[in-house]
């Protein structure tokens, strides 16, 4: 995730903003923390994160992933 957010060219606090937008709070410490693999995920989450990145759910899963 770190990756496809850097690539973009997004803070983890724009991140956090843009899932703000569609009523999914996670806040910047928690991108860094999901980035670390602290946290986990709900459904509503990866769902976000892959509208916001622009990925298929699917990619987010992939440690590979570009």
């Amino acid at each position: 995730m770190r990756a496809l957010r850097i690539q973009r060219g997004m803070s983890q606090q724009a991140l956090s903003d843009k899932l703000e937008t569609m009523a999914i709070y996670v806040c910047r410490g928690s991108v860094s923390r999901i980035e670390d693999r602290q946290r986990t995920v709900t459904d509503i989450e990866l769902y976000g994160l892959s509208q916001v990145l622009g990925v298929p759910i699917s990619q987010l899963f992939d440690p590979d992933a570009q």
